[in-house]
């Protein structure tokens, strides 16, 4: 993890270096934050030069094209992870590695494949001496082979182990996701200190989870088919993860508080709606995007409203006097 974060923040900072030079203006230290949360958002598998694909992607063209720090529309950032997403499907959906359970987990390994064997919770199920192992997440598990990751594993980020499907595929590795999304507690009370300071603004991370929370009741009012119980999405660390540190990203989103609140909740939303059919069952990297696009038109929408409530009073008061 630590090196993967190393690779993308090299590749970020020459990025941003070589571009903001032209500009005659230093490099912004928002730039290690892309980079960070670039980083987190990859699975632990990825390689390097992909990693750094992305980086140069998400700090060029969702940032610098349009003059650098303040004036990017989109997350530099969700831009980053989107092209790595599509352009890359395999290494960010099918490599993850069986996560390490017990102390001190992989913290004690380079890589899965310096093991030359597999963790004991999957041996005899799968060949040693392999470079990774095709798995499912508890998302994918449970979509495609209905499997249900226990609920306290996936809070905490225990994941791990092989699970039964009933298909042709037999016995599957439950893997866990991208580096960020591991214990949504932690990423809880991070959030919760970011709001405490205001580094981040609550409006954008308590109306993500309103929205979420509502759409899913729809479908649920429905009656539609929906194979993820809402609890089990709201639960997992990726959700979390958007919802606290991609959200909240100052410069894509709205202004007005007003707005804000529709942000949040149309990203919400939308996390829920596209993981209910799409194909990309993550679905937050597009809903992320998706907001960014209306930012705009939500605050101009929020400071009409505005505009015509003060017209209203002033009107209002003209006619008492």
């Amino acid at each position: 993890m630590a090196a993967l974060t190393a690779a993308c923040a090299a590749a970020g900072l020459a990025t941003e270096y070589l571009t903001s030079r032209q500009r005659g203006q230093p490099i912004s230290t928002a730039c290690l934050v892309t980079c960070g949360l670039y980083a987190l958002s990859l699975p632990p598998t990825m390689p390097f030069w992909m990693a750094a694909v992305g980086i140069v992607v998400a700090i060029l063209f969702g940032k610098e094209v349009f003059g650098g720090f303040g004036r990017n529309f989109a997350n530099p950032a969700i831009v980053g992870r989107a092209f790595v997403y599509v352009c890359f499907p395999t290494a960010m959906t099918a490599s993850f590695v069986p996560a390490f359970k017990g102390w001190p987990g992989g913290l004690a390994h380079w890589s899965f494949a310096a093991l030359n064997r597999v963790p004991g919770y999957v041996a005899g199920t799968v060949e040693t001496g392999i470079q990774a192992l095709t798995s499912a997440t508890p998302m994918w598990a449970l979509r495609d082979y209905g499997y249900m990751t226990p609920l306290r594993d996936l809070v905490t980020g225990s994941v791990g182990g092989t699970f039964e499907t009933a298909t042709s595929f037999g016995r599957q590795v439950l893997a866990a996701g991208s580096i960020g999304e591991g214990c949504t507690p932690l990423i809880v009370l991070a959030g919760l200190y970011l709001m405490l300071t205001r580094t981040a603004n609550w409006r954008l991370t308590v109306s993500a989870v309103v929205g979420a929370v509502l759409a899913g009741l729809l479908i649920d009012a429905t009656g539609l088919a929906n194979p993820m119980p809402l609890y089990f999405k709201l639960s997992t660390g990726a959700f979390a993860y958007v919802a606290v540190f991609m959200v909240t990203d100052p410069v894509s989103a709205p202004r007005r508080p007003g707005a804000m609140y529709a942000y949040g909740g149309l990203i919400g939303a939308l996390i829920i709606l596209i993981s209910w059919k799409s194909k990309f069952i993550a679905a937050a990297s597009f809903s992320v995007l998706l907001g960014n696009i209306a930012s705009p038109l939500l605050d101009a929408a929020a400071e009409a409203w505005q505009a015509r409530r003060q017209a209203a009073r002033t009107t209002g008061a003209g006619g008492e006097a």
